[in-house]
């Protein structure tokens, strides 16, 4: 199907959907060995296609599989790579009062991709698209995967294999561009960067996280621009690549707090995407000073409404933000969406389905009073 929608819209979401219990049953089911890959496959096409139908019959223009094939909004993007292990955490990662039980994520030999089998969990989603919608794909960014391998608890085994870092960045950057470039050629053109590598830069303790100090932590920045600019380089240019930034979300929990303003110069001013997809739900994400460093003609999507809590926002406030942000970024490069996912995790945030399309609802109604489109 062609048409001409590009992300972002001006109501738009991030990308992910609480699971149905069936579908957790059902994933449950085959890890315990009670169903086949095919049979849970089965189950996925149910719900995914019955999702979007939901975001159709809601109005919105994009479209997503909600990350139904997926544990995890990341880790099963990296281990669909060679090279890359994973076993069950013991004890999981420190989120704001919960440890989120993730597999822990490992190099076991020089990274490469083949056939990446989100390749064809986009294929399904491609399939459904109609005149007024157009299919998005959600992956980490590379500044993710690379974050996820130089962090100091992984660095020693990281180090069996990659002596030189550079060597690990140029093996990244070519396994994305090879994806990005079998995306492309699967019919996709919309590729969506979730990047919490940022998140964790601005966090208070981040030179404590990254075991460095000043001058190391502003090499590290470098360090995760250049990786993802080197996967975005030689895309086609009808390609749009955005990057939504995220300070941890997991069982409406986070990971890190912090304003854009360390990383504003470096990341909105030099990171080659058409637009963020940015938090901006509660005062752990600053204010919107840094928005007048996003360079060129990038769009900005405001994250007003948050997917941690059911507590629908009040639209006047909303609005008003807005209007805040206008100070900072012209309006008609403004739009509007959910802060994060509603089920970065598999276990999902703490609100209900019914819950969850009434905050789109909302974003679809603020948007259309602010711009009228």
């Amino acid at each position: 199907m062609n048409n001409n929608i590009k992300a972002p819209c001006r109501y738009d979401f991030v990308g992910s959907f609480l699971r149905p219990d069936y579908l957790k049953k059902a994933r449950a089911d085959f890890e315990n060995g009670a169903i086949t890959a095919e049979q849970l496959k089965e189950v996925e096409d149910k719900a995914i296609l019955d999702l979007v139908a939901k975001q159709k019959k809601a109005g919105y223009h994009i479209i997503t599989d909600g990350e139904f094939r997926r544990a995890t909004w990341h880790l099963d993007f990296m281990w669909g790579f060679n090279g890359v292990g994973h076993s069950k955490t013991q004890t999981g990662l420190p989120f704001h009062g919960e440890a989120a039980m993730i597999d822990d994520t490992y190099l076991t030999g020089k990274v490469s991709v083949g056939d990446h089998p989100f390749v064809e969990h986009f294929k399904f989603v491609k399939a459904l698209e109609d005149e007024n919608t157009v299919a998005k794909q959600t992956i980490p960014a590379p500044a993710q995967f690379l974050e996820q391998m130089i962090m100091p608890f992984a660095l020693e085994n990281t180090k069996k294999y990659y002596n030189d870092t550079e060597e690990l960045v140029q093996d990244i950057a070519k396994g994305y561009r090879k994806v990005i470039a079998d995306l492309y050629a699967a019919g996709c053109r919309n590729i969506q960067f979730d990047d919490c590598s940022w998140g964790m830069i601005v966090d208070p303790n981040a030179k404590a996280i990254f075991g460095v100090d000043d001058a190391g932590l502003e090499d590290i920045k470098r360090l995760l621009l250049r990786i993802n600019n080197l996967a975005i380089d030689g895309k086609p240019e009808d390609l749009v690549i955005t990057t939504h930034v995220c300070r941890g979300n997991f069982h409406s929990t986070y990971a890190s707090s912090g304003a854009y303003d360390s990383v504003a110069e470096t990341l909105f001013a030099g990171e080659n995407v058409s637009a963020y997809y940015l938090e901006f739900d509660d005062e752990r994400s600053g204010g919107f000073e840094p928005l007048a460093k996003i360079s060129g003609n990038k769009k900005v999507v405001l994250g007003l409404i948050t997917t941690k809590s059911p507590v629908l926002e009040d639209k006047a406030q909303v609005i008003a933000r807005i209007h805040e942000a206008e100070k900072f970024a012209p309006l008609d490069r403004l739009y509007l969406s959910p802060q994060c996912g509603f089920a970065s995790c598999e276990i999902g945030n703490k609100l209900t389905e019914d819950e969850q399309w009434a905050k789109l609802k909302l974003v679809k109604e603020i948007a259309e009073e602010v711009w009228g489109d």
